[in-house]
Formats: structure tokens, sequence, C-alpha cells
């Protein structure tokens, strides 16, 4: 089985081809071909997977190549975690945005709609390119925004491109741990979109665990997402949110908290991944273990902001283990090339999923996957203030989409307007302004 990696010099790279490595099974992956613009990303990404696999009988072998038609010519899978802009195009998102006083993280609110403004068009001709080159191929997209991104890309592959996220993973993971049950073994009442969604059920042997939890605040309050969001508000919720959510929940606290820090997330790890590509232009650097002191660092400190604000801490050690979109995508991949019928939380068109949505609607849910594909399974519906949530955050995607697609200034700024956390349609303006300074691909956004 092949894989194609499209942002194959991106720093995560690593973990997959570490799970292909852990993956000894009948019909494995046994080739992959790293796709990117960045040669010295690329090559200094090949001497980690070269060190990974060193002691590793029959490892998956590597070639890279910085053409993309060859890299997508009859593969069995693309795997797309591409960022368009690098990331001095997330830190310049976050710094227009925190100016308007404004969110700016990449995924949520105006730094999310920028992203996927300049993101769209290049998502869009990699899916025509897939369609033309390897129309047998299954697309897995881990670009962000993924929802947003895995609907554009579905308007031309259908079915056959599968968006997915270690978020709904972790979560999942952090609430069985706590209530002492087997991750593999609990099923999870999971509903929403990509980076906004709930879980509203966790069942074990057929059991709802949750009540168990939600009734107990010393136990809530125990793990991550609990000392985030504080036990009394997830009990009124009577769910526990995606930690994105927290930007929605407490979004003045968020953005005072980003526009003090010393510097902001996108350019901590525009800093960080700097130094260590650098590190790696040595032939004699010791590729492995500076890419595993680097990852530390990195995890450690995800979403410091927001903790802060929660005046939750440190991170916990069980939460900085690996084992999140990786092992997604390695199930994916294995249930749909081999028939191993499995449940995984996916980015899906809705079909009739969510009733408030329409059918082509990407949605994050539970899936049943078989060599056919990532079937939604059926959900109850959202109580309204989530629906509310989920349904404006959808309108907003659409916008976008008919932006990029168009190249229409007004579909954007009405993208910016509609945004539950941008507060006046002359913010959104100026935010369209602000943008389009700092990026030059945003100038094909015109008067429409």
């Amino acid at each position: 089985m092949t894989l194609t990696i499209l942002g194959g010099g991106g720093f995560r790279v690593p973990l997959v081809y570490g799970a292909l490595l852990r993956d000894r099974r009948e019909g494995r992956v046994t080739h992959v071909t790293l796709h990117d613009v960045d040669p010295g990303r690329l090559a200094a990404v090949a001497r980690v997977l070269a060190e990974q696999a060193a002691d590793v009988p029959d490892a998956p072998e590597v070639r890279v190549t910085a053409d993309l038609d060859d890299a997508l010519r009859g593969t069995d899978f693309v795997f797309s975690a591409i960022r368009v802009g690098g990331l001095e195009g997330r830190a310049a998102d976050e710094r227009v945005a925190l100016a308007e006083g404004v969110l700016g993280q990449e995924t949520v609110g105006a730094g999310g709609i920028a992203y996927g403004l300049r993101t769209l068009p290049v998502a869009v001709d990699i899916a025509r390119r897939v369609a033309r080159l390897a129309p047998d191929a299954w697309v897995i997209n881990f670009t962000n925004p993924a929802g947003l991104v895995t609907e554009a890309m579905s308007r031309h592959l259908g079915d056959r491109v599968i968006g997915i996220c270690d978020s709904p993973v972790g979560l999942g993971r952090r609430i069985a741990r706590i209530l002492g049950a087997d991750p593999a073994r609990a099923r999870i009442d999971y509903v929403g979109l990509n980076h906004l969604g709930w879980v509203r059920a966790l069942h074990v042997d057929g059991r709802d665990e949750l009540p168990r939890l939600l009734a107990d605040p010393k136990l809530l309050e125990s793990f991550e997402e609990g000392r985030l969001f504080g036990a009394e508000w997830l009990r009124s919720l009577g769910a526990i949110p995606n930690e994105y959510l927290h930007y929605y929940y407490f979004n003045r606290e968020a953005v005072r908290a980003y526009q003090e820090a010393e510097q902001t997330r996108g350019a901590f790890l525009r800093d960080q991944q700097a130094r260590f590509y650098a590190e790696m232009a040595d032939p004699a650097a010791p590729a492995w273990r500076t890419w595993d002191r680097t990852r530390a660092e990195r995890e450690a400190t995800y979403m410091a902001e927001n903790r802060d604000v929660a005046g939750v801490g440190e991170r916990e050690a069980e939460d900085l283990e690996s084992g999140g979109y990786e092992q997604v995508a390695l199930a994916l991949m294995r249930a749909v090339a081999r028939d191993e019928r499995t449940t995984l939380i996916l980015n899906v068109r809705n079909r009739t999923t969510l009733a408030a949505l329409d059918a082509d609607a990407v949605v994050e849910v539970p899936c049943l996957v078989d060599a056919n594909g990532a079937h939604p399974l059926a959900a109850d519906p959202l109580p309204y203030h989530a629906t509310g949530l989920v349904t404006a955050v959808k309108a907003v995607e659409r916008e976008v989409i008919a932006a990029a697609d168009g190249g229409s200034r007004a579909a954007a700024v009405k993208a910016f307007a509609l945004h539950p956390l941008v507060d006046s349609v002359a913010v959104a303006r100026r935010l369209l302004d602000g943008y389009t300074a700092v990026h030059p691909g945003l100038d094909y956004l015109r008067d429409r």
C-alpha cells in the first residue's frame, strides 16, 4: 500500500511515520512519498525518518519529490497536511486580528477565516489533481481549518476525502481514563463541527458513564477540560466541550490573554521551528533527538494562554503523549484498505446526521468505516445553544468557500462579519483589509 504525504516537510510528519513503523500487519503501508514546496524542510524531515527507521526491519520505503503530480500519480492514499503561507502566515493572522481586538487563532474566528481564504485555492487544486491522477485514491485531510477544507475538497472528490482531527480523540481518551474505563472499549457520543463539538455521552458496556462524571465536581476538575472550563459550567452544559470552545465561552478573557502574551502561539511555533530546521542544516546534528526535544516543548506549551486564563497550570504528563491524529489516520487507512470495520470520529459529509444542516455540510461525528469509506452514525439533535453555534459557523464556512470559488471580496467580508467572534461589519472590513495587506496570496479577492 502506498501513501503520499503533502506537506511532507512538516514538523509532525515523523508522528505519522512512527505509526507506520509500528504497524506490522498484512496490508500495511510499504512506500511513502513526501512532497513539499520547501526542499530544505523536506530534506530535514527525511533525515528524521531515516533515523526513526534505522533499527526497524522492512520499514516503509521513503522517497521525496517536489513534483506534485509525480507525488500523486497512482497512490493509494493521500495525507494532506499543507500550511499555505507557513507559520509566518499564521503569526500574521494572529497579529491582524488582535490589533482589532478579536481572536486570531488559526482555526477559530478571524484567523481561521484568513487561513481558509488563502488555503482553499490550493486545496481545491490538489483535489482536482487527485481526481485526475489518482481517481481511486482516498484523501485524508489534516490541513486546517480541517472541516472547511474537507468540505471544499469534497465538492471535487465526494466521499473520497475524509477529514481527521486529534482533539476529539484526546478528549474521549481523557474522559475514559478519568472514569477508569478502557478508551478502546468506550463509545463516545460526540457531535459538532471541527473544533466545535461536544461529548454528550460515554458508553461503556452499554452504560452511559458521563452523568457520573458530571455529578462529581472533584472528578470533573481532575482532567484538562474540567479545569479549563470549570465544573460549574460543564454541569450547566450537561456535556464536555471540545477544548476549542474555550475561545467561545471565555472569548473576552482569551483575547486579553493573547494580547498580553509575550508571544502568540503562531509566533512561538514559527521561531521554534525555524531553530529546528536551522539545526537540521548541520549534517552532524542528531536528527531524531533534535526533533523529539522540539516536539516535547511544542506539546507542553499547547493552548498555554487558555490554561492561564483558567488557572489550570501546566499540562499533565499523560496529555503530552502522542497517539492522536496519526493513530486515527492509520486506523482509517486500514479500515478502508483491508475492510477492517471500525468506528472513528471524523469529518465527513452530513447526509442526515444533523437535521439543522444540509446533506453536503461536513460535520465531525462518529462514523462507521469500512472498505466503502466513512458513514456517519445517527445522532440525537443538538440543544439550541449548540445548534446556534454550529449553524452560524457553518454559514461562515459557506461564505469562505463562496469567496474562494468566485474571488469575491464581498463574500469574504460577509464571512468575517457573520462569525460569532467578530462583533462588527466595520471590523470585518478592516480585518480583510489587514489580511490582504500582509498576504499577497489574497489578491484574488476582488469586488464582485
